[in-house]
């Protein structure tokens, strides 16, 4: 097989139909946050049996297309010794890997971020592919404040997200490229628009110049919505708001649009991902999610660090990932959420 058409394969199996992206990416400072929220340590043997758990669910394949996995995870095994990865491949569902290493201040603009990970890359992507990776996420952040982002950071991101999903591609692997612009702060939802029109039309730009395969990348941006300390708006609001940016700034050519869930509740962002789903069935990409926290966080609820829980983790996990496949459709209703 050619790495374009494993490319391809793997670009379809990602955007099928009724499913959509599990991110268990959470680098270790991060996933040791979410652990502690259920009083768990962070260990190495608790990460994998946790991330262990998540995929050896029974069914995952009917929700789940692919899993983002942290590269810690890729050379861990489940409890009968499989490693990860081709856990999910056993079950029809695409493994990955996050493969940027964390944000820094922007020199020339210390209020902004930048995202580092370039050098090594090719190198590190034969390991990945070797340990059964098929597509890899590189994740750029953007703060609204006043003077944020600034022209500089748009610009700088959008060059280091082009250059990853280049060499992304030319070791034959799917690049899904992340521009988040940050919930944190009072915006309202105009600037949110405003910032994140222009974030995608600057990483599209980029993307051209590097001769990026659009066809073979997969988006996963923020939905547009208010800073976190204004109200909340409908999902119909979000949902207007976030298919008018897409529409003036992401080319027809990119085959899924996988959202980030960005600080939402797991309800919230169930909800707005179907309210796109059901006003705008006819867009020229998939809508799909690729979330973490939104998609996990019934599950670790239900696991709390205790083995015996496992079989209730699973459950909470698949009945939220089903839920989120049905927005994907726009079949999704609240009531739905009383329904295990």
């Amino acid at each position: 097989m050619t790495d374009i058409s494993r490319m391809q394969d793997t670009v379809t199996a990602l955007a099928a139909s009724g499913k959509g992206i599990l991110a268990a990416d959470e680098s270790s400072p991060t996933m040791a946050k979410r652990l502690a929220a259920v009083d768990v340590e962070s260990t190495e043997e608790n990460r994998r049996f946790y991330r262990s758990l998540l995929v050896t669910t029974p069914d995952i394949e009917r929700y789940i297309s692919g899993v983002i996995f942290f590269e810690e995870t890729l050379g861990q095994r489940t409890g009968d010794g499989t490693a990860i990865p081709d856990a999910c491949t056993q079950r029809g569902v695409v493994p990955g890997v996050k493969v940027d290493k964390g944000t820094i201040a922007l020199a020339g603009s210390p209020e902004d971020k930048i995202t580092e990970g370039l050098d090594g890359l090719a190198g590190r992507l034969e390991t990945y592919l070797e340990q059964g990776a098929r597509f890899t996420k590189w994740r750029n952040v953007y703060r609204i404040a006043t003077h944020q982002p600034s022209t500089q950071a748009v610009e700088a991101n959008a060059e280091v997200l082009a250059r990853y999903a280049a060499i992304v591609q030319a070791a034959g692997m799917v690049p899904i490229v992340e521009p988040e612009v940050l919930i944190d702060g009072d915006h309202d939802m105009d600037r949110c628009a405003a910032v994140t029109e222009w974030v995608q039309s600057a990483v599209y730009a980029a993307l051209r110049r590097h001769r990026v395969t659009l066809e073979l990348t997969v988006l996963k941006p923020n939905m547009v919505m208010p800073g976190k300390e204004r109200p909340k708006q409908s999902p119909e609001a979000v949902a207007d708001h976030t298919v008018r940016v897409l529409r003036r700034s992401v080319p027809a050519a990119v085959p899924t649009i996988n959202f980030l869930s960005g600080g939402q509740t797991p309800e919230e962002a169930t909800a707005n991902l179907n309210a796109m789903n059901a006003a705008y069935p006819d867009l020229p990409w998939q809508l799909s999610f690729s979330y973490g926290r939104a998609l996990q966080e019934p599950a670790l609820q239900a696991w709390r660090g205790d083995a015996a829980n496992a079989g209730a983790a699973q459950k909470a996990f698949l009945n939220r990932a089903r839920l989120n496949a049905a927005a994907r459709e726009g079949g999704y209703r609240a009531d739905m959420e009383n329904v295990a």
